[in-house]
């Protein structure tokens, strides 16, 4: 009976994976903070430009 196996490259990144991979100087709140007041600014400037309809 034949044995079920990942291949080396998916244990590589599992390892990888479970290493966490994370620099400490990145701040996951910062990001998250960030990206949201991104997404607010390009949903302000879309209504901005779009009265007309």
């Amino acid at each position: 009976m034949m044995t079920l196996s990942a291949s080396p490259a998916a244990e590589a990144l599992v390892s990888l994976a479970n290493e966490g991979g994370q620099h400490d100087s990145l701040n996951a709140y910062a990001i998250g903070g960030g990206a949201l007041a991104g997404l607010l600014l390009l949903l302000w400037i879309t209504t901005r430009l779009n009265r007309d309809r």
